[in-house]
This record gives structure tokens, sequence and C-alpha cells, in this order.
């Protein structure tokens, strides 16, 4: 595989373009609760697609660079809590623009300096195909590296989370571990999570959205009746979640059909396509 191809993505129709400051003429984002942009990149662990992921949770996060002590402070705590992700169903997947072989090198240098394996793969991106896709370049920041961009994608392979930091903060792989917990929760429970909610404390009831609602709720002896926790139990599970998982599958469809008329006529969308089981299960 060339330098050049990398990474083949599929372009989106659907993205928001970049506004602000350093924001360049057409530069997208992804968008929440919509299908993640479909990729295929060479990485430590051999090639990997977004496709491979399916029916597992994916961590996908990029970094500025290689060999620098930010990247490989939070490349040591994630592998460390690899397992936990793991337990939960949840794969990783880091990314930078820099080449495979510099991956290789930084890997090798971890585990000789600080005794640490990294257990999950590294992309390479040196066109910024997916960087440009995921919005994970900012030129305010820095003009070629990667921002600090972190995406949680569910097993059908939508959005579900996404944060950007700036070049010299570091991130809490710990939050990562948390939000990954809450929307679990919260697509199992139908229960939102407070600030600071951890695994096993109580969840919180979705608003009322009637005056007859709101007045039931405030007879139940709650602090206020638009804050009613709830423990999370196997009772608490209402059909709101499946009335929204309903929404997100035709939302899905609709934007997956947007996308694949805006490829239709891109190479690099038919290679993706043709290789990638995801797009032709959602083909018809």
């Amino acid at each position: 595989m060339n330098a050049g191809t990398d990474a083949v993505t599929a372009a989106l129709g659907t993205a928001t373009p970049g506004t602000g400051p350093g924001a360049s003429p057409g530069s997208l984002l992804p968008r929440l609760n919509e299908p993640a942009i479909p990729f295929r990149v060479r990485t430590t662990h051999g090639e990997r697609s977004l496709a491979d992921y399916r029916g597992r949770w994916l961590l996908l996060f990029s970094h500025p660079a290689d060999f620098t002590p930010v990247c490989t402070s939070e490349f040591i705590t994630l592998a460390k809590l690899h397992d936990q992700f793991q337990a939960l169903g949840c794969d990783l997947l880091g990314l930078s623009v820099d080449s495979l072989f510099a991956h290789l090198a930084w890997v090798r240098s971890i585990r000789e300096q600080f005794g640490i394996e990294i257990p999950f793969p590294i992309a390479e991106d040196l066109s910024m195909a997916v960087a440009a896709a995921y919005g994970m370049i900012h030129p305010a920041d820095t003009s070629t590296a990667t921002v600090r961009a972190t995406f949680l994608i569910d097993p059908a392979g939508i959005l579900r989370l996404l944060t950007y930091y700036p070049t010299p903060i570091g991130r809490s792989a710990q939050e990562m571990l948390r939000a990954l917990a809450a929307l679990q929760q919260a697509d199992a429970s139908g229960l939102s999570t407070p600030g600071e909610w951890r695994p096993g404390e109580d969840g919180l009831l979705p608003p009322p959205l009637t005056v007859a609602e709101a007045d039931a709720r405030a007879r139940d002896g709650a602090p206020a009746w638009y804050y009613q926790p709830r423990p999370v139990t196997p009772s608490a599970r209402r059909q709101a979640p499946a009335a929204i998982a309903t929404r997100r599958r035709r939302r899905s469809c609709s934007v997956r059909w947007r996308i694949r008329c805006a490829c239709a006529s891109s190479v690099a969308c038919s290679m993706a396509r043709s290789r990638s089981p995801g797009w032709k299960a959602s083909s018809g």
C-alpha cells in the first residue's frame, strides 16, 4: 500500500461545514447520532476498517505526534485500562498523521523505557484523509498535526460521543471509560446519568413532557418534579429507548443514502464499499 493511499474514507455529504476562526471553506465535522465515517487504514496490528468493529463499541482517538510526552502519557494510561474497556465490549484504535514505521518505533520505545505493552492498534494517516473526514485537523491549533480528538462509536456504527482537546492538554482515560459505561447504561435502562455519575449509582428519569406527568412527579416526593433519581434496575427499563432506537435507525438509513449519493462518483468510496461488509449490508 502506498503512503498516499494509507487510508480510504467515504466523503460525507451530510456533515456540518466548519465555521469560526481557522476553519477552511468546505471543512467538515462528524455529527452525533449519525453513522460514523467509513475508513480503511494501515495499523501496527495490520489493516483495519470501520466495518471490522461492527457489533462492538469502538473508541477511535487521534493524537498529535509520536514520541511526545503528553501523547506517551495518554497511551500508557489507556494501555493500563485496556482490559476494562474490553470488559465493556469496546476496542481501541489510535491514529495520527505519523507513519506506520514511526508508530512501530514508538510502541517499541514505550515497551523498553516504561515496561508497558500497547495492546491496541495505532493507525497511520499520512494522507490525512481520516483526519480531514473526522475533523481532527484544526488549523488554528496546529497546521498539520491532529488535535486530541476522541470518538465513541456504538456497535451499530453510530457516532455517540465526540470530544476535541487542544494539543497541550492530555485527556482523562478514566472519563472515556466513564462515558462509555454511561452510554451503555442509558441505552439499557432508558435513564439519563447525572453529572459525575459512576457505574452503580442512580440514574435520572427524563423530564416530564406534559402538565399531568409533571404533577404526578411532584407527588412522588422527589427533590423536584423535574429531577427524579431512579435505581438502575431492569424495572427501570421503559419503552422510550425502543422508540429512540427506531428513530435512530430511520435517520441512519436516510444519512447512509445521502452519503452513498454523494460518494457514487468517487473511486475511493467504491473501493471502501466493495471491501466493507457494512456498506454492502446497507445498500438495500
